[in-house]
């Protein structure tokens, strides 16, 4: 008997670009394995693949904790977080200094 699938979306943007990757996925999917099934390597070729596979992941802006754990449901979008270029305090304190 063949699993049932569910629809799912991954997502990751860049300040130029974004995809948006529709998946067919087995019911128990996980929202990492989800991310290694939509190959976003492909789409964004000068990221190394490791900017997808180790990022934090969340579902419809909320952050998973765990997304080695989190089963998907039909129809969650699944989005890939690129890590923050400056931390923010440090933004926010170059900021005031400037500022004076």
């Amino acid at each position: 008997m063949a699993a049932t699938e569910i629809a799912v979306e991954v997502a990751f943007a860049l300040p130029d670009r974004q995809r948006l990757v529709t998946l067919a996925v087995p019911e128990g999917t996980t929202a990492r394995q989800a991310v290694r099934l939509a190959g976003l390597e492909r789409y964004f070729p000068e990221l190394p693949a490791e900017t997808f596979l180790d990022a934090d992941l969340g579902i419809f802006g909320k952050s998973l904790r765990d997304p080695e754990r989190h089963v998907l449901c039909t129809g969650d979008r699944v989005e890939v977080y690129r890590p923050l270029a400056i931390d923010p305090k440090a933004a926010r304190a170059e900021r005031a200094r400037t500022r004076r």
